[in-house]
């Protein structure tokens, strides 16, 4: 690994693990064993449609980090899986500006760990509809329509790292 990415990534991991500051609420670091894969565990907290759920992420960084954004996907196995909505694919990609045309140096892990905490923390709600009536949605059978359009013909094609998809981006996300 470049010692740019080196530098850079020790100094993220060290904010992350600093016993005063630490990760925020919610949010666990499973494994930095090898400084270019981490392993998160979110538990999406407040009025949530995901509210109570517990998702791991996975960071792979490259040498070329912080010129280029980490691959972030959602660890799908037989005891976690990704978060139904409209820019996770079942297999745990994520389609997310950020991580490819709009990524930026500035950016680090913590602002994509905020990034998806608070875009799992939305919920029906912020539409002006009552959390209940979130939950009610997220128990509804037809609810799997919030995967991507394309789920299940990505899915079936995708590589193995979303990196390697060219993605279009149909929002600002």
């Amino acid at each position: 690994m470049s010692s740019i990415a080196t530098k850079r990534l020790n100094k993220e991991l060290k904010e992350l693990l600093d016993p005063e500051k630490g990760p925020p609420v919610g949010i666990k670091v499973l494994n930095t064993d090898d400084l270019k894969v981490w392993t998160l565990s979110i538990e999406v907290l407040g009025e949530s449609v995901y509210q109570g759920e517990i998702f791991v992420l996975r960071f792979t960084f490259t040498d070329r980090y912080p010129m280029e954004s980490p691959e972030v996907v959602f660890v799908v196995n037989e005891e976690y899986q990704a978060p139904i909505h409209p820019h996770v694919y079942s297999n745990g990609h994520i389609c997310a500006s950020i991580l490819g045309s709009e990524w930026s140096p500035v950016l680090n892990t913590s602002s994509l760990i905020s990034l998806y905490t608070g875009s799992m923390g939305k919920s029906d709600a912020e539409e002006g509809k009552a959390s209940e009536v979130a939950a009610w949605m997220w128990r509804q059978p037809d609810y799997q329509s919030q995967r991507p359009v394309d789920n299940d013909r990505y899915v079936r094609s995708a590589p193995l790292s979303p990196k390697q998809t060219r993605f279009h981006y149909d929002d600002d996300t």
